[in-house]
């Protein structure tokens, strides 16, 4: 998430806007294309009593977010304003946040905060507090945040001195994994520690995070997020890189090993068996890149190819494999296990992709039948600036009310969408908070969407200036039309 289109040219002569959709959290079917209006003279065509979705946004008095009749938000932390336990403000940069069903009824989330580079390039950067440094020279980390039954918040440091802390992922035995999202080495960056690594954090036991150790049997390059196979044990991982472009990485753990808290980082630096995927067509033909699929319900036969250097001591750990070997794509980002599979995004494509370009994917991996279907496809948007118009999916979560819920990182308007089963979307939210200025407006994008345990409240992050967001509403079942 670090590295947007905007690092990139835009769009010259692309056209064809608009959003094909199909499978479903479950079974996708075929459906028509774009977000559902927000326009209050044809909302309600979509919208009305029993249809898709929550009705138009309602513009935010405060200009922070807008939302559906009926719901509400409340800032749960905000960076420079809120603090911790120990004193300091809320760090910046929120992205991936998962939540735990902690004792007393009280929620727990784990909240990444995406800091790179050396500590002085950032007003808030993750406390150094003492027994959780991993590199004192790095920003970033993770905060735990406890919201009470009352309303009370408290908010303390699980993970201090890593780098670029993106996606990350929860697993089945309620810890987070938090992924670092760079490739730098010790003594580039002022680092004094080499990055690239995923750690795991507890929620809850603040004494099993001290000493962090790096998880280094699950690689070192620029991890976005990550999803355990709860059946087989297998852990997948995408990578959000270019020049070349990014893999989806499979570990499969060693015979005879067990996961639990606390026990990946008991693992020897080599243990169990690092893969990248590699992709054939119903032909048998070899996928060199996923933006080679054009239509929703394309399915890819899946292979695996191990990792010659894990670690990555000379050479990128996506650079060392040889035409034909794997399968890439641009921007893999976030990831969520539902459905006996992994969700996967990859946000965009353009020119450093061989095939036709497009504003985001969503594909399912089914680990059963080795397969990767395609769920939804998003054709280029021409103009970013227009509301309803999407682009750019990130962060996802399935929705306990059907479909899923997406993370929008694109350029212009940002929102927070659903998608249901059978293929239809639908505005949840839109960032109104404008950190950019009145003639060049600029709305940072949103990240760490993921349900309260008991699927009540959804919670959300503006990454910046760093806000987590609980979203509260008349939740409904979303009919599959």
């Amino acid at each position: 998430m670090s590295l947007t289109r905007r690092d990139f040219a835009r769009r010259s002569a692309l056209t064809g806007a608009g959003v094909a959709l199909a499978g479903s959290v479950g079974a996708l079917a075929s459906a028509p294309n774009a977000l559902a209006s927000t326009d209050t003279e044809t909302a309600g065509e979509d919208h009305g009593h029993g249809g898709v979705g929550y009705g138009p946004l309602i513009p935010d008095p405060d200009g922070i977010l807008a939302l559906p009749a009926g719901f509400r938000y409340e800032i749960i932390t905000y960076c420079g304003r809120t603090r911790l336990e120990t004193g300091e403000f809320t760090p910046s940069n929120h992205d991936g946040t998962a939540t735990f069903a902690g004792p007393r009824g009280t929620t727990l989330l784990v909240n990444n905060h995406e800091l790179g580079g050396p500590r002085a390039d950032w007003p808030h950067p993750v406390p150094l507090t003492e027994g959780l440094v991993y590199d004192p020279a790095a920003s970033g980390g993770c905060t735990v945040v406890e919201v009470r039954p009352g309303g009370h918040v408290a908010e303390w440091v699980g993970i201090a001195g890593t780098s670029t802390n993106c996606a990350g992922g929860s697993t089945p035995w309620g810890t987070w994994l938090t992924c670092e999202e760079t490739e730098d080495k010790a003594g580039e960056e002022g680092m004094t520690k080499d990055h690239g690594y995923v750690f795991e954090v507890d929620p809850e036991d603040r004494r099993a995070n001290r000493d962090p150790k790096p998880v280094k049997a699950l690689g070192r390059y620029a991890h976005e997020a990550v999803v355990v196979d709860p059946k087989r044990g297998h852990l997948y991982l995408t990578e959000d890189a270019s020049g070349p472009n990014g893999l989806l990485y499979r570990w499969t753990p060693p015979e005879g090993f067990r996961h639990g808290r606390g026990r990946l980082r008991t693992l020897a630096d080599d243990a169990g068996r690092l893969e990248a995927f590699k992709c054939f067509d119903s032909g048998g033909r070899f996928v060199d890149d996923l933006s080679r699929a054009t239509k929703t319900g394309t399915v890819y036969g899946v292979d695996w190819t191990e990792v010659p250097d894990r670690d990555a001591k000379t050479t990128s750990v996506r650079k060392q494999f040889t035409a034909g070997e794997v399968t890439r794509a641009r921007k893999l980002e976030g990831m969520w296990w539902a459905d006996g599979g992994a969700y996967i995004v990859s946000s965009y494509a353009r020119d450093e992709s061989p095939g036709r370009p497009h504003d985001g994917q969503v594909w399912f991996y089914d680990p059963g039948r080795r397969t990767l279907t395609l769920k939804v496809l998003l054709g280029v948007n021409p103009d970013p600036s227009q509301d309803g118009a999407l682009d750019g999916p990130d962060n996802i979560t399935v929705s306990p009310y059907g479909g899923l819920v997406i993370a929008e990182d694109g350029d212009g308007v940002q929102h927070l969408f659903g998608a249901t089963d059978s293929g239809r979307t639908y505005p949840i939210a839109r960032n109104e908070l404008n950190v950019g200025t009145e003639d060049e407006p600029e709305y940072s994008e949103f990240t760490g969407v993921t349900f309260s345990p008991d699927g009540r409240t959804l919670y959300a992050n503006i990454q910046d200036p760093g806000i987590m967001l609980a979203i509260t509403g008349p939740w409904k079942r979303q009919k599959r039309r």
